[in-house]
């Protein structure tokens, strides 16, 4: 026999249910299902309550400051809930009795790691259902999660419509373990006019004018967008003289207008660019964050400094061996673009002033989740020391995201967000490809023995 709640009732536990930040309060009414009340989620539909908060003490061995950019030693971690609530020496910070206690003295702990440019779908093929899309979704930023990272941007759905929007919910939710997301939908392209083909709503908008432009922007923000994704430079190819060649798309009046229109609406924008006047006119238009920019310029850097831009360089993703095959192809073998993107990324790192931030690009393609540390290593072979590498990827992330008061360093009243590895990665950096242990507002997600010296 099928059993049903009257709306009235259903109506009442959902206002009776009050969000406390890790999910949903229990259900205040008299339960009358099976077990304990359960809480009360967005569709109305209940799942079980996580444990109430306890205390918990984390002892390290080595903990990084983010904010200075040195290693500490002998310090313990106190958290309540998903919250720090005490940091500092052991001998400072004494550990309440019945805490919990999590033994990483042997180990170096560090704020969890941020990725500042992912794509949690795969690209959509043909005939990919969505169902099938969402699963792998969700295995890849759980692929993440395990390796520290315990925020990202993502930097649009690959296809996927607003699918990016309902995963981060479900994570906010409690309904599945993830990282904190951003979430940029679906992105922006200049299009063909006149339109050729209906538009496709699980695909980038297609816009043709400004006005077009300013609509997309406040139809993604409606559907739950965090960023807006641009892409004001195309594809790059070589002149006969080996000089690159990048496709400009959106006329700068364009560009200006739609993230004229984000900033009105309190959002952020992120442009897709690889070189030439569509990288200037993301820069001259004040785009918040400039991803790749292979043909990046010492002028174009002073710019971004001046006008307090972020530059993402992705290296990982773009210095991989099929990009000579695919410019060997193109060229015959006699041009190439890695070189071009490594000297790029080696003056920006040597610029004062420039925000640098960590986005690996990962996709499920040329860049697998799971392994952007990657992009750690990379930064320190071109320059970068491996401190300001993890500043980088924690303080300066959470800072162009919006987030410094909540992520990006272990702080009192910040996000219970650790990381911990076996050796201490200002001496090797490529310990950040090793992490053991993974904490995410309080609950342990990892934690694997570290033989810490």
């Amino acid at each position: 026999m099928r059993h049903t709640f009257p709306l009235t009732m259903a109506f009442g536990l959902l206002v009776a249910a009050m969000l406390d930040g890790q999910g949903l309060q229990p259900v205040q009414a008299p339960w009358r299902g099976a077990g304990q009340a359960p809480c009360v989620g967005s569709d109305g539909g209940y799942y079980q309550c996580p444990p109430a908060p306890r205390a918990v003490a984390v002892r390290a061995g080595r903990l990084f400051d983010s904010n200075a950019g040195v290693m500490l030693t002998k310090q313990v971690i106190l958290l309540n809930g998903d919250r720090i609530t005490a940091v500092g020496p052991e001998a400072h910070v004494p550990i309440p009795a019945g805490a919990q206690v999590v033994d990483l003295s042997r180990a170096t702990v560090l704020p969890g790691l941020i990725d500042a440019h992912t794509h949690m779908f795969n690209t959509r093929g043909p005939k990919t259902t969505t169902e099938a899309a969402m699963l792998i979704a969700i295995q890849n930023l759980q692929a993440d999660l395990r390796a520290g990272v315990t925020a990202a941007r993502d930097m649009t759905s690959h296809g996927n419509g607003y699918g990016d929007v309902a995963i981060r919910d479900a994570i906010n939710e409690g309904r599945i373990d993830g990282p904190r997301f951003q979430v940029s939908t679906l992105g922006i392209v200049w299009g063909a006019s006149p339109a050729t083909a209906p538009p496709n709503p699980l695909a980038s908008t297609v816009i043709r004018s400004a006005e077009e432009g300013r609509a997309a922007v406040r139809d993604q923000i409606a559907h739950g967008a965090d960023w807006i994704k641009l892409y004001p430079a195309g594809n790059y190819s070589f002149a006969a003289t080996g000089e690159p060649q990048y496709v400009v798309t959106y006329p700068l009046p364009v560009l200006q207008a739609m993230i004229d229109e984000a900033h009105r609406l309190g959002k952020k924008t992120g442009c897709h660019v690889y070189g030439g006047e569509g990288q200037r006119n993301a820069i001259v238009a004040g785009c918040d964050t400039i991803e790749h920019a292979w043909g990046l310029t010492q002028e174009q850097a002073d710019m971004m400094v001046a006008r307090q831009l972020y530059f993402d360089p992705t290296i990982v993703r773009y210095t991989e061996p099929y990009m000579d095959d695919n410019d060997g192809k193109n060229t015959g073998g006699q041009f190439r673009m890695i070189p071009i993107i490594e000297k790029a990324v080696s003056m920006a790192i040597a610029t004062h002033g420039l925000k640098i931030m960590v986005g690996s690009g990962v996709d499920g393609a040329t860049f697998v989740h799971g392994t952007q540390a990657l992009e750690f290593e990379s930064l320190v072979r071109r320059g970068m020391s491996p401190a300001r590498a993890i500043q980088s990827g924690t303080i300066i992330n959470a800072e162009a995201m919006g987030w410094r008061e909540q992520i990006g360093s272990i702080e009192t009243g910040k996000y219970a967000d650790l990381v911990a590895v076996s050796g201490d990665p200002l001496a090797d950096i490529t310990e950040l490809q090793r992490v053991k242990f993974v904490m995410k507002g309080g609950k342990i997600v990892k934690n694997e023995p570290t033989a810490g010296r």
